[in-house]
Parts: structure tokens; C-alpha cells; sequence
């Protein structure tokens, strides 16, 4: 009895227990320092390719001039009609109601 009187005494698995105001300030381990240390230098060299892009402005200006708007819209209409083949029927009230057709002439 009183062993668990002492265990409940103070609950050992808080789950927030790092955050708020009066939460616990997690000291940093070696593996975390390397890790920070990491993304700082990945970080630097985006940073480097951002600063020095491949190509200049002026060599980027103008790189999709031959390619026509136009081609492109129709490549995408065919490649839209093609992936809606099944959809795109046009179907009427007379094939809905074909079935229903026995003869030509009324009785």
C-alpha cells in the first residue's frame, strides 16, 4: 500500500512535458548539435545556389520562345479527350430509349 501511495505521488508520465510555462528545458545532446550544425550548412549551400543561379537573365529570357502556346494547348486537349474517352459519348433520350423499340409500325 504504501509503495504505491509513493509511486502515484507524482505522475512520471507527463506528456506535454517540455512545453508552457513551467515545462522543462530539454538540454541539448551531441546529436542534436550535429544535427543543427547540418542543417545550417545545407541551409548555406541553397543559400550559394539561390546567390549563383546557372543561368543569367539574360540567358533565361526568351528559352521557351519556340515553344508555341498553342501546341501545347492542343497536346493537352488530346491528352484530356483520351484519358475521358469513355465519358465523352454523346448519348440521347433515343439510345437511352432504344431498348424499348419493338417495331417500326404502331398497332
Amino acid at each position: 500500500m504504501r509503495v504505491t501511495s509513493a509511486l502515484l505521488y507524482k505522475v512520471h508520465n507527463i506528456p506535454y512535458r517540455f512545453r508552457g510555462k513551467y515545462g522543462k528545458i530539454k538540454k541539448p545532446t551531441l546529436k542534436d548539435i550535429v544535427q543543427f550544425k547540418n542543417d545550417i550548412e545545407r541551409e548555406e549551400r541553397n543559400m550559394l545556389i539561390l546567390r549563383h543561379p546557372y543561368l543569367t537573365v539574360d540567358q533565361s529570357r526568351g528559352h521557351m520562345s519556340e515553344f508555341k502556346q498553342e501546341k501545347f494547348v492542343n497536346v493537352l486537349h488530346t491528352w484530356y479527350e483520351n484519358q475521358n474517352e469513355k465519358f465523352s459519348k454523346r448519348i440521347t433520350i433515343q439510345d437511352r430509349l432504344n431498348h424499348l423499340k419493338v417495331k417500326e409500325v404502331w398497332d
